[in-house]
Formats: C-alpha cells, sequence, structure tokens
C-alpha cells in the first residue's frame, strides 16, 4: 500500500499533462520551431539580396509562403497525428496519383518535369509524397515488434518507399528521388536490421549505381558528376557552377563583404543563387560568421527533433520523427558539401533557407509533425 501511495503523486502528474492541453504546451521541445522561424527569416534576407539583379523579387512570394506554412503547421499540429497515420495510406495514393499526373501534365522546367502550374503558383508534388511516404512507413514499422527485421518487411518497406522514387525518377528529378534513401535507412536501423542485410543492401546499391549511370542518367547528369570529379576540366560548361561557388564562399572570408555588396551573386556569376546556392550568396555577403549562424541553427533543429525522437513514448510517433529527420539532415549536409564541391550538383535546395514554395510548405509540414509527437507523448503512452 505504501508503495502504491508513493506512486500516485507520479501517476495523477501524468493524469494532468493528460489533462492540461496548456502544461503540455510547456513541456514541448520548442527547438524545431524556434529554428525554422530564424532559418525562414534569414533566408528571406538572403533572397531578397539574391533577387536584386534579377528581373523579380522572389521575397514578397518566398513571404506568404513562410506564412503559408507556419499556418499549414499550426494545422498539422493540432490533430492528433495518430489520425494522420490512419489516413497515411489514402494520402501515400494520392501522392503517387499526383506523381502520376504530373509526369502527364506537369510543367518542363530545367530538364525535370516536376511541377504543376497553377496561374502563378507553381506545385511541386514529389515534396508532399516525402511526407506521405514517411507517414506509411512509420505506420507500417510501427506494427512490427521484434528486434530484427525479416527480409519480407525490409522488401515491404523497400517497395513503399521504392514507388515514389521511381515515379520522381521518371521525372529525371534524381535529387528528389534520392531524399527517400536517408528516409528508409533511418527507419530501418531504429526497427534493426542484420550485419548481413546490409552487406545485400550495399551490394544491390552499387548494382543499381551502375545501371543507373548507363542506362538512367542523361548526358548533362552525367557531366555534372564528372565535374564534381575534375572541375577544373570544363571551367565554364560544367563545372562552372561549383566553380563560381566556391569563390563566392571564398570571398567571403571572416566577416563578409557586406550586405548585398556580393560582386559574384550580384554581378550574376553565380547561378541558381536564389535556391540551390543560397548559401554561397550568404556566405560571401556575411562571411565564416554568418555560415556558422546557420549552421547553429540547423544544429538546433537537428538536436531538438532528435531530443524529442528519444524521449518519445510511441513507437509510430518516434519513427516518423527518425524519418522526417533522415530527410533533413540529408537535405542539409548534401547541400552545404555541394556548395563548396564536396559533391556533385543536383537540385537539392537547403531547407528553409532556399526559394521554393513547395519546398517551404513541405518543411513546415513536417516541423508540425514533429511538435505534434512531442505534445502527445504523455497522451498516447
Amino acid at each position: 500500500m505504501r508503495r502504491f501511495s508513493r506512486a500516485s503523486p507520479r501517476i495523477g502528474h501524468l493524469q494532468a499533462d493528460e489533462s492540461s492541453p496548456l502544461r503540455r504546451l510547456g513541456n514541448v521541445h520548442w527547438g524545431p520551431l524556434a529554428a525554422a522561424l530564424l532559418l525562414s527569416l534569414v533566408g528571406l534576407v538572403t533572397i531578397h539580396s539574391a533577387s536584386a539583379e534579377l528581373p523579380i523579387d522572389h521575397f514578397p512570394k518566398q513571404a506568404l509562403w513562410v506564412a503559408v506554412g507556419v499556418f499549414a503547421l499550426a494545422v498539422v499540429f493540432s490533430i492528433d497525428y495518430h489520425r494522420l497515420l490512419a489516413l497515411a495510406p489514402i494520402f501515400y495514393g494520392i501522392g503517387l496519383s499526383l506523381l502520376v499526373l504530373v509526369l502527364i501534365f506537369g510543367h518542363n522546367s530545367g530538364g525535370a518535369k516536376s511541377w504543376f502550374l497553377v496561374g502563378p503558383i507553381s506545385i511541386q508534388p514529389s515534396e508532399f509524397a516525402k511526407l506521405a511516404t514517411a507517414l506509411l512507413l512509420s505506420r507500417y514499422l510501427a506494427g512490427v515488434k521484434k528486434p530484427f527485421l525479416t527480409a519480407q518487411e525490409i522488401a515491404i518497406a523497400g517497395l513503399i518507399t521504392g514507388l515514389p522514387m521511381i515515379l520522381i525518377a521518371l521525372e529525371r528529378d534524381l535529387g528528389s528521388a534520392a531524399m527517400f534513401c536517408p528516409m528508409l535507412a533511418g527507419l530501418l536501423l531504429v526497427c534493426g536490421v542484420r550485419w548481413r542485410q546490409i552487406l545485400i543492401a550495399a551490394l544491390m546499391s552499387l548494382v543499381l549505381a551502375a545501371g543507373l549511370w548507363n542506362f538512367g542518367l542523361r548526358q548533362y547528369q552525367r557531366a555534372r558528376i564528372m565535374s564534381f570529379l575534375s572541375p577544373d576540366e570544363d571551367p565554364l560548361g560544367a563545372g562552372y557552377q561549383v566553380r563560381q561557388s566556391k569563390i563566392a564562399v571564398g570571398s567571403g572570408q571572416w566577416l563578409g563583404r557586406g550586405y548585398k555588396q556580393g560582386t559574384q551573386s550580384q554581378l550574376r556569376f553565380l547561378p541558381a543563387r536564389h535556391t540551390d546556392f543560397i548559401v554561397a550568396v550568404l556566405a560571401e555577403e556575411w562571411g565564416y560568421a554568418g555560415v556558422l549562424i546557420i549552421l547553429s541553427l540547423y544544429s538546433l533543429f537537428i538536436v531538438s527533433a532528435a531530443k524529442i525522437a528519444m524521449r518519445g513514448r510511441d513507437r509510430a510517433g518516434v519513427l516518423l520523427v527518425v524519418g522526417l529527420l533522415g530527410v533533413f539532415c540529408f537535405h542539409t549536409l548534401y547541400n552545404m558539401a555541394m556548395v563548396v564541391g564536396l559533391l556533385p550538383i543536383t537540385g537539392i535546395p537547403l531547407p528553409f533557407l532556399s526559394y521554393g514554395g513547395s519546398f517551404t510548405l513541405a518543411n513546415y509540414l513536417a516541423t508540425g509533425l514533429i511538435l505534434n509527437v512531442d505534445f502527445r507523448r504523455y497522451v498516447n503512452r
């Protein structure tokens, strides 16, 4: 009886948490939201500078997308994520349907047929397909409660991930297709896989990469990879982007040239400066100090989301956070490495900084899902 009476305050505390939304709000780790908002602010300022010499200033449109993203985050946060997981097959089916439709009716830009044009607005279905896939994968793997996954279970998870990847690859958007891989890898590692399964997956990846090189890549895509290996062989062609990006990053030195004072961006030497290479603009204008600030903000987002996953009490919620965080980390690391020439150039933007409506909205939706899991960790324990 004494043990029961000692435990009862703890039980009462949990019940209070369950019945008091305000108290649960106070227990939420708000690091991801703070990082997202601050990164978006830096992104808006940098996009305004990068657009200074363009016919259109992209700042107003991006500011509108940020506002829409914050609203969408609030909506997703208000809905119990278990309801969203229950609807995951429907979301996944809609996502696949949109990927098929964009192949037929989509707008071709930059060699990829990835966008729907709705008046002045362009929508990229692949960004929302990532969220739908993360929901369905989390739902499926949450039901597998074993120390290690079987080959059949891994194959089913691979099929769930592979279908949208194939459709996006057919759009000639290999960068977006590759973003599904860290999601799947993170979830499989958390659920448990054996070493021989990892080795088999590695060998299959090598075979797939060889086949992709010979039959799946276009000439300009091969040229980008070769320019990464030998950037000086074609400095005015395939190696031009990364060469100009390196110049921009290096010329910023410690404190940068000043806002709107970067020669690479303002004199139009740097391509895709408001999208994929926005961090090069920031490095040129604000130097190492500016890059260190955004790296700190990305670290805040990643560490906070990781803490949410570690203290989660629901298997499906933990897996959902891990899957979304895997995509976020890979986007961030790949873009930064691409800008300084450590990885080949692909169309992989930087979360919350790069210009792009669908990408910005998807990132805020993912952040809302992560906070949703933390908010309901006592209710759904």
